[in-house]
């Protein structure tokens, strides 16, 4: 794929499509969902829902929920839909500006539900009712080795959130306090051609559906009264659908909302589930024991499935529930995900099963096919850019290994105008300054990141990936893909396997394990029609966040942040530096530092291997409560590392020395240690070129939680500039 200086213009292809072409319900589903109303905090959608009903007098009482009726006499119904979530609420901030938590609700989850949060963006309420990104501390991948008792993931204890913050004043100063709710990053996007697919999207379609409803409800004058509630701490003992009932005593119930597996005995337990209904296949009527039998209702167009009773177990008695009580739902594919997937066609069958109840019509919630979605062109700064907006640029770029054309037409596009590099044979991009003769010193930064490669596309529609690069596999598994077609990007999900919300279930630890992805396609054929083909890439959509304290996150900053400080040290630089020197953004990295090892076989055959390769990459720091403090301890915002010692390299000592007097006559701050992982430096040393790595702290990697300190790639660009003008090799070690 030949894409000229591009880079992403959305989150997820399709979810602009949501909000640009799908009014009406399509619309109503993206709002709702998008959302965030962790139980017991659904105060800002309660409101949302009041002011969509206002023309029709809805009531709200002291719970958050809400309430519309039509008509009077008998029979009364009421139909109800959950709005609130699972989430987290914050229990303890610790003395470093790290946040404990606890789960809301406390138990009920599936197993790995914690693991998925994992490294991953989340959302975080203020005492305001502002929010702010906040991220989940991950395991790297690179410090596990080696320690005998790795922390569960699992276990809430090993729960750390990061704002960005440095210390507990810090973070009240920012209005997160105890109690301050805690959500996943969400945008419900479109998956295919009449799939949704998002975080919570299964707590949310019954409210959908009945805002619909109860619109329809407004034009007509149904039999008898019906009263349309939309309920809250749903998840938290069903007290909201508790106080509903008190209030209203229905004589027929209809319940709208997921289907949650039924409590197994300890003999069930390691029995096989039985499938689970697949998206697309139509509405379900839930079999439990708070709605035993649809023949009241008429369900012969539903399919029916065993499920949890939808009142959940709380303190004092159960709420009493009519003898006509239903629960109605549609399939959900990767439940109580990021990625977990509904039907279009199942909600619009639902909707008829409905309106056809109250004597309605309910439009459908078809959305408008997603065209994918195109990049934004960059424009080249007339002067050297800031180093934020630098690395915004950069990072927003996709390059996964092998297919690096934007990341690195990015870097081009941000160099000055008067640089002119060139692009080897390997696909790296390379600039040389100055004189050719005297000590050739190279710099060199890789621009390609984590992701996958379509193999395979199966006849059922499934796609089977190859793996670019190492990473947890449960940081990917089961959230937001994004496929990067010749027409530009489509929204998807990486798959989870059947039983992965059970105990017997774990994660493969290696990266290589095989992965499937979902387009929302039934074929070959349908996904041939999106564009999409084998040999694409794929990735996890990206969002450059600001945290506290200068500090952001987004996935690839590594090793995007030594791409931007090589960028920013041409432009201090100038077009004719007096020393003969080479920057090289390199390909492959992750693959096995593979356009390294091609640019120093082909720097050797031509007589140019360097002296001194600085290899720039990332420093994987232990400055993290998950980690171990003996090893990797280069702590963000304290300036640039020397990475002295890594897996594949040892920095002469002499040399270390000579970096830390260069940065302390500079005032640049500095700091030294051992990390994990290997470096481009190191394809270098066979042919005689010392490799002197250089480092910025990371917190995270190669998860989509990446965090580094904005003043350490101020440091690192700083430093590199030093270097280019002041570096002496070191002889006769």
């Amino acid at each position: 794929m030949r894409l000229r200086f591009l880079s992403f213009v959305c989150l997820l292809g399709s979810t602009a499509a949501i909000s640009a072409q799908n009014a009406g319900p399509a619309g109503t589903l993206k709002s709702l969902t998008d959302t965030v109303a962790v139980s017991g905090y659904e105060t800002e959608l309660s409101h949302r829902i009041e002011q969509r009903l206002a023309a029709l007098h809805p009531q709200r009482d002291n719970m958050g929920n809400i309430l519309v009726t039509f008509g009077s006499g008998a029979p009364h119904r009421l139909l109800v839909a959950p709005i609130d979530e699972p989430g987290y609420v914050v229990s303890h901030i610790e003395d470093d500006g790290y946040l404990r938590v606890t789960r809301l609700p406390q138990t009920g989850l599936p197993p790995h539900y914690n693991e998925m949060h994992n490294a991953q963006p989340m959302v975080i309420t203020t005492r305001k009712g502002e929010q702010r990104p906040a991220i989940v501390a991950g395991l790297s991948i690179h410090l596990t080795p080696g320690r005998a008792s790795v922390p569960d993931p699992d276990d809430i204890d090993n729960f750390y959130v990061d704002l960005g913050a440095g210390s507990r004043a810090e973070v009240l100063a920012s209005g997160v306090d105890l109690l301050s709710p805690l959500a996943a990053e969400r945008s419900l996007s479109i998956v295919g051609t009449h799939t949704y697919s998002g975080t919570a999207v299964g707590d949310r379609f019954g409210a959908a559906l009945l805002l619909a409803a109860a619109e329809a409800l407004g034009q007509s004058a149904p039999k008898g009264t019906v009263t349309i509630a939309f309920v809250t701490q749903q998840w938290t003992g069903s007290r909201g659908l508790a106080r509903v009932l008190q209030q209203t005593h229905p004589e027929e119930l209809l319940y709208l909302g997921r289907t949650l597996r039924p409590v197994r005995s300890t003999a069930e337990r390691n029995e096989p589930l039985p499938p689970s209904p697949k998206p697309g296949t139509g509405a379900v009527f839930a079999s439990s024991s708070s709605s035993k039998s649809g023949d009241w209702l008429n369900t012969a167009s539903l399919q029916p499935v065993q499920g949890a009773p939808f009142v959940t177990r709380g303190y004092g008695p159960a709420p009493t529930l009519p003898e006509k009580s239903a629960h109605l739902s549609v399939p959900i594919l990767y439940p109580l995900t990021a990625g977990e997937m509904i039907d279009a066609r199942d909600l619009d069958s639902l909707g008829a099963v409905v309106g056809k109840y109250l004597g309605v019509s309910i439009p459908t919630f078809a959305p408008a096919t997603p065209a994918p979605a195109a990049y934004t062109a960059i424009s080249r700064p007339n002067a050297a850019p800031a180093n934020d907006a630098l690395l915004k640029t950069l990072t927003l770029a996709y390059g996964v290994s092998e297919v690096e054309t934007m990341s690195r037409e990015a870097v081009e596009k941000m160099l000055p105008a008067w640089a002119h590099p060139t692009t080897d044979a390997a696909g790296n991009l390379v600039l040389h300054l100055g004189p050719t003769t005297g000590p050739n010193t190279v710099f060199m930064a890789h621009t390609d990141e984590l992701g996958f490669r379509i193999r395979a596309i199966d006849a059922d529609g499934a796609i089977q990936l190859d793996n670019k690069g190492g990473g947890t596999t449960s940081f990917y598994w089961g959230h937001p893909a994004v496929v990067h077609t010749s027409a530009g990007m489509r929204s998807a999900v990486v798959g989870l396997p059947q039983n992965f919300d059970t105990a017997q279930f774990h994660f493969p630890t290696d990266f290589r394990s095989p992965a499937t992805l979902n387009v929302g396609a039934g074929s070959a054929d349908e996904v041939a029609a999106m564009g999409i083909k084998t040999g694409d890439f794929v990735t996890i959509p990206k969002t450059f966040h600001n945290l506290l304290n200068r500090r952001v996150s987004i996935r690839s900053l590594d090793d995007r942040v030594g791409c931007a400080a090589l960028v920013r040290a041409v432009w201090e630089l100038g077009e004719k530096p007096s020393r003969n020197l080479t920057f090289v953004w390199s390909t492959r990295e992750e693959l096995g530092l593979l356009g390294a090892v091609a640019y120093a076989e082909s720097s050797a055959k031509a007589g140019t291997t360097p002296a001194t390769v600085f290899a720039i990459d990332t420093f994987v720091s232990s400055d993290s409560p998950l980690e171990s403090k003996r090893y990797a301890d280069g702590i963000l915002g304290q300036g640039f590392l020397v990475r002295a010692i890594d897996n594949s390299n040892i920095v002469p000592w002499a040399d270390v020395q000579q970096v830390q007097a260069i940065a302390t006559a500079h005032h640049i701050p500095v700091q030294y240690g051992v990390t994990g992982g290997g470096n481009d430096g190191a394809a270098f040393q066979r042919y005689g070129s010392t490799d002197v790595a250089l480092s910025w702290p990371l917190r995270n990697s190669h998860s989509p939680g990446e965090v580094m300190d904005l003043r350490d790639l101020d440091a690192l660009a700083s430093i590199v500039t030093a270097l280019a003008r002041e570096w002496i090799p070191v002889s006769g070690r």
